[in-house]
Parts: structure tokens; C-alpha cells; sequence
């Protein structure tokens, strides 16, 4: 696929990774190298009252697999990257899923004192929300995505939840839902002729109905927040489209919680708009290899 209308010959887009990211030890370079990160990595401890760059540093693996420090941790790590990085201006950015919240700090959109709340708000809800409806998540690999949502809805219709949560490239899906919708959307996708299907170790059934509790929670912080006017279109998880305008972005974020992640239609979308380069910026490099999957005519890289 060839962009159909180039913003100019090389146009960045920054990606934002999610939950799953963490590593122990993360942000500790970025602490001790650079003085805007280093900054930043010290105010974000006083915003969310606790030792943060404690866990983010010293943490093992399973310290930082709790949602409430996951989210806050991968946040604040990205937006500690992008903050040391001044000469890198994006054309346009995307986050999955958690990583929304990163692609607006770096969109204009919100300050970062103003977006660590929400992160650990919606952490929180999140957390809540898995203890009220128990669920779990499922990698789907080697299906064409019709299949994997037709094979759901059945399943739906017979009352065990399950539903598609993040469309990563193609051939990767995953799926979520409850315990006993997975295990039976496991066993019918495998029949139906799936490489692989892979439940994860995750807490919960994000991005699915069983996540409604979290959005009346989320969306008191939300109304509670001042949002800006975007300064480069983010590309938002739940329709992959560009918008900067505050209304839309604030309902767009709130629907993230129970609807999909669109990470293939919204690389997609970004590179039909004009983007060439994407570099990730955050912990890990997930996203550089989905979008290498998706486009592969596309560079992908790491903020440095």
C-alpha cells in the first residue's frame, strides 16, 4: 500500500506501548543520563505518593505486574523518554491501549501532572472491575480476524462473554472475556484451524463488556480533567481515526475500557496518511515489531 497523500517525504509517527511492556529496571538509564526525564521521573513519585522510581528501578517482574503499578510504570517511563528526546516532533501519535494516555502528553493534550492521575485512576477501576467480573485474555495466532469474531459471537450468544480486545497485526488477535468463554473460544478457534491459542497471564478481561464498572469510575476523572486541543491528530484505539478535538478524544477514551484496541486499522491508517517512519517510544519493542507486520514497507524504530 502506497500513502495516499504524503504530509511531506518523511513523516514521523510516535506509538506508545501498553500493559506488558515492563521490564525490571526500566527508566533507570533515563534517570541517570538526562535531566528532563530525571525531573520528571522525581515529580511523578510526588504525584502518586509513593516510591514509583523505587519499583520502576529495583522492582522485580512480579511487583511490576500489578495493574495499579503496571499502568502508572509504563506510563511514565514512555513519556520520561519522549520528554528527553525535545528534537523529536511527531506528526501524528497513537498509544495501545494504555499508551493512549502517553500519545496525549505527547499531543498537547494533556500535561503530564494532569495525566498521571487519570493512569492511576484507571489502574485502579481497572483492578476493581477485574475483582467484580473475573476474566482473563486469550493470543489468537494464525486466523483471519472474521473468523475469530464470528466464532465470539457465537459463543456470546450463548451466554459465556467473549469478545475481540486488540486487533495487534494481522494473524494476532487476542480475545477477551470470561474464564469460561475463553476456554471455549480456545478450544472452537483451534478446531477452526488457529496456530496457536495462547491465554495470557493477565488479571482480567480488558477491553471487553466485563470492563463497563471501570468507566463509571474513569469517567469522573475524565470530566474532573482539562483536555486540550490536540497539536498533531492522535489516532485513538476505538475507531482508528485522527482527533484533536477534547470532546471527542475524552469519549474515545473512555470507550477504550470495554471496546477493542485497533492497533492494525490504526497503523494502517497512519501510514495512508502520510507516515513513513514510526518510532516507539516507551519501554520495550512490541510495536515496532507489529508495525513492521502490518506495513512492512514502513520504518520502524526506537526513540534513542
Amino acid at each position: 500500500m502506497t500513502p495516499s497523500h504524503p504530509l511531506e517525504a518523511t513523516t514521523t509517527a510516535l506509538v506508545f506501548p501498553g500493559q506488558g511492556s515492563q521490564f525490571p529496571g526500566m527508566a533507570r538509564e533515563l534517570f541517570a543520563q538526562n535531566e528532563a526525564a530525571r525531573a520528571l521521573l522525581i515529580q511523578a513519585n510526588d504525584i502518586v505518593g509513593f516510591e514509583l522510581t523505587k519499583l520502576l528501578f529495583e522492582g522485580t517482574e512480579e511487583d511490576l505486574r500489578r495493574t495499579d503499578v503496571t499502568q502508572p510504570a509504563v506510563f511514565v517511563h514512555s513519556v520520561a523518554q519522549f520528554v528527553a528526546q525535545p528534537a523529536v516532533q511527531p506528526s501524528m501519535v497513537a498509544g495501545h491501549s494504555l499508551g493512549e494516555l502517553s500519545a496525549l502528553v505527547a499531543a498537547g493534550v494533556l500535561s503530564f501532572a494532569d495525566a498521571l492521575p487519570l493512569v492511576v485512576r484507571r489502574a485502579q477501576a481497572m483492578q476493581a472491575a477485574c475483582q467484580e467480573q473475573p476474566g482473563t485474555m486469550a493470543a489468537i495466532l494464525g486466523l483471519a480476524d472474521e473468523v475469530v469474531e464470528r466464532i465470539c459471537q457465537e459463543i456470546s450468544a450463548g451466554g459465556d462473554v467473549v469478545v475481540a480486545a486488540n486487533y495487534n497485526c494481522p494473524g494476532q488477535l487476542v480475545i477477551s472475556g470470561s474464564v469460561a468463554g475463553i476456554n471455549k473460544a480456545c478450544e472452537a478457534l483451534k478446531a477452526a484451524g488457529a496456530k496457536r491459542a495462547l491465554p495470557l497471564p493477565v488479571g482480567g478481561a480488558f477491553h471487553s463488556p466485563l470492563m463497563q464498572s471501570a468507566q463509571a469510575a474513569l469517567a469522573e476523572a475524565i470530566e474532573r480533567t482539562a483536555f486540550s486541543p490536540a497539536r498533531c491528530p492522535v489516532y485513538q484505539n476505538v475507531d482508528a481515526a485522527p482527533h484533536s478535538d477534547p470532546a471527542e478524544i475524552k469519549a474515545n477514551l473512555l470507550a477504550q475500557l470495554t471496546a477493542p484496541v485497533r492497533w492494525t486499522q490504526s497503523v494502517q491508517a497512519m501510514f495512508r496518511d502520510g507516515a513513513t517512519t514510526f518510532l516507539e517510544c516507551g519501554p520495550g519493542k512490541v510495536l515496532q515489531g507489529l508495525v513492521k507486520k502490518i506495513e512492512p514497507t514502513a520504518t520502524a524504530g526506537a526513540v534513542a
